[in-house]
């Protein structure tokens, strides 16, 4: 079968399908009614592509569970702008209870952004959603949102699966552009590292190479990599950690937590940081 990723925006179809499989399950922790329809039959093609593809949705959703954790909080503790970049199919502003109030700046490619409102047309989100256009790989077109995002009170900067996919130059360069917004008060992100990168090599890497979208960026210093650009971590929840918490865990995750035991503690502590979710916040 020829590969059904043709670029990296593809890959947002594909995880919009293992939010469809959480929200279908009675004990769901999340529902997101629109993402079967928005995976689309491409996305259900790359499900069934990818090297055991159904049985490895659990990262995606507990990313998904933990960042809607992490978002309500920050939205009720104050931050009134929230600028999603990359933001693919994340229908957060339709299926999370959000104020009226809140200003969702939805920004990607103008090929997402098109097919994502078309595909949610005839639906009302909960906040005020505005979308924009852009190619965040050029500088004047990162300055050009940035702009446009300031300007209303706190802002929640969220990059869900986005930087895997980015070089660390780039990288750095976006960290240096948030960190230049005035009212950037955090940064939502997910994480890997050199090790994750290394355990996906041989399983998915090959397929998203050849599908343009290879896996890039997991620093080995972690959250440190962004200390430097303006940002410091204030929380780290670990998707091994939080699987079990959550009840979606890998195959023989039990297998592997027994293993881990027998390790030395810092490689438990490199197996726990593996992969992540980060809440970070500007530096002053």
């Amino acid at each position: 079968m020829s590969n059904p990723i043709r670029n990296v925006s593809d890959t947002a179809l594909w995880v919009a399908i293992y939010r469809a499989m959480e929200s279908e399950r009675p004990d769901a922790h999340f529902r997101d009614p629109y993402a079967r329809k928005l995976g689309g039959e491409r996305g259900e093609a790359i499900v069934k592509a990818m090297p055991d593809g159904a049985d490895t949705a659990w990262p995606m959703i507990v990313r998904t569970a933990v960042m809607d954790e992490i978002l309500l909080r920050e939205v009720a503790g104050g931050v009134t702008t929230v600028l999603n970049l990359a933001a693919g199919l994340d229908a957060r502003p339709w299926r999370l209870n959000l104020p009226a109030r809140l200003r969702w700046i939805h920004v990607d490619f103008p090929d997402m952004v098109r097919y994502f409102r078309e595909t949610m047309d005839a639906e009302t989100p909960r906040c005020r959603v505005e979308f924009l256009e852009a190619d965040l790989r050029e500088a004047s077109e990162r300055e050009r949102v940035f702009r446009q995002a300031s300007g209303s009170g706190p802002l929640l900067v969220i990059t869900e699966g986005l930087l895997v996919y980015l070089e660390p130059r780039d990288v750095a360069q976006l960290a240096d552009a948030l960190a230049a917004i005035p009212e950037a008060r955090a940064w939502l992100t997910d994480l890997a590292s050199p090790l994750l990168l290394k355990f996906l090599a041989k399983k998915w890497a090959p397929t998203l190479k050849e599908g343009r979208a290879p896996f890039l960026f997991g620093p080995a210093d972690g959250t440190a990599f962004f200390e430097k650009h303006g940002w410091k971590e204030a929380e780290f929840r670990s998707s091994w950690v939080e699987s079990f918490r959550l009840k979606r865990t890998m195959k023989r995750a039990w297998l592997w937590r027994l293993m881990s035991l027998l390790q030395p503690a810092a490689r438990r502590e490199a197996g726990r940081r593996m992969s992540g979710i980060v809440l970070m916040r500007r530096t002053p």
